[in-house]
């Protein structure tokens, strides 16, 4: 099955109903903080998303930035190009980018679990990447304490890599130079509020990371 048809409508359904409920305002707000902090000094920076979704975190950067996002369903770049015209989307994935430049900062949100050949994940971002630019990406970690929950909780059959911290940031490591990361606690409760708690003093144990790498 193309990865279109993987990624198209009836997935979000299935796995992800509560979609913008999962990315609030002030989770999107976090990204884009860590976002600017790479970019600080940079005249209009090109910041690429991949694993866009629905561009929902390019939507809340700075509109001086340019802003191009990236994403293997054409159900949801479909949705993001009506939501956000001002920006260039492309449907594309992440170990095979159709693209050309070089950017200042890449991230990618809960994307990396998705793509199998993580080698030619890290060929596409060293050459899509500006020197000394920045990665930033975050995914769910199934070790500590938290692991067997988040295995439990997991129904993403596209999910094809359940690893823990130690596995992301040793792979991070071989292709860039890891400057910090922090752990998130993230769970929508019941009555719909998303919590979205970031930290370092117990990143050691938290469902998900996110990784800041210089290239």
């Amino acid at each position: 099955m193309s990865e279109a048809k993987t990624f198209g409508a009836e997935y979000y359904r299935r796995n992800y109903r509560n979609y913008a409920r999962q990315n609030p305002a002030r989770k999107l707000g976090f990204y884009r903080d860590l976002a600017a902090q790479a970019l600080a000094g940079i005249d209009q920076p090109h910041i690429l998303d991949i694993g866009c979704a629905f561009g929902a975190f390019l939507g809340a950067v700075p509109a001086a930035w340019a802003r191009h996002g990236v994403d293997p369903s054409a159900h949801a770049i479909a949705a993001a190009r009506a939501a956000y015209p001002e920006i260039r989307f492309t449907v594309g994935s992440a170990d095979a980018l159709p693209l050309a430049g070089s950017f200042d900062c890449v991230t990618a949100f809960d994307t990396l679990e998705h793509v199998e050949d993580l080698d030619r994940v890290s060929a596409e971002l060293k050459r899509l990447l500006a020197p000394g630019g920045t990665l930033l990406f975050v995914v769910p970690v199934y070790d500590g304490p938290t692991g067997p929950i988040i295995y439990a909780l997991d129904r993403d059959p596209t999910h094809v890599h359940r690893r823990g911290r130690d596995f992301w940031i040793g792979w991070a490591s071989q292709h860039f130079d890891v400057t910090d990361w922090q752990g998130i606690y993230r769970y929508l409760l019941p009555g719909g509020y998303y919590a979205h708690v970031p930290t370092r003093r117990l990143r050691k144990y938290t469902p998900a990371i996110v990784v800041v790498c210089a290239a």
